[in-house]
């Protein structure tokens, strides 16, 4: 299911269930999903209710407790609306990263813990459907540079 509350040039319930839908069965994911295309502050309001982080996020991703559900993505429009923007890609392009991104959480891939599994994961999927530089890249990569400057490497 996709719910858009933050209308974006090109991104359509039906484009974004048509992605999702090839995307859940690429990433291992069983069960329903349900995406939320939203604004910043009510995705700062979940980060802030469930993770106790006060900020928004591009996406969050919440894991069912049920059998038959997957889980719940939650995905602001405004940041992926802004990064489209400064990364020359289109908004349906964002969301899918975004979306992709959010089912390798929910099929149980953790980036912050895995030794870069999800990230090599996520680059093998995003090379599938044709989308640019996802989130761990975008992320992890200045870090990596910032330490090996830091090294003296």
């Amino acid at each position: 299911m996709v719910i858009i509350r933050r209308k974006l040039n090109g991104v359509t319930a039906k484009a974004l269930a048509t992605f999702m839908t090839a995307a859940k069965r690429a990433a291992g994911v069983r069960g329903e999903v349900c995406v939320l295309v939203t604004s910043s502050d009510e995705v700062r309001g979940l980060n802030r209710d469930f993770r106790r982080k006060d900020k928004p996020t591009d996406v969050l991703s919440f894991p069912a407790q049920a059998d038959g559900l997957a889980g719940d993505i939650a995905i602001s429009g405004d940041i992926a609306k802004e990064n489209a923007r400064a990364l020359r890609h289109s908004a349906l392009t964002e969301v899918k990263i975004l979306t992709l991104h959010g089912l390798l959480h929910l099929a149980g891939h953790d980036h912050e813990k895995d030794n870069g599994e999800m990230a090599k994961l996520e680059a093998k999927l995003r090379a599938k459907f044709d989308l640019p530089r996802g989130l761990i890249e975008r992320t992890e990569k200045p870090r990596a540079k910032a330490r090996s400057a830091r090294s003296g490497r």
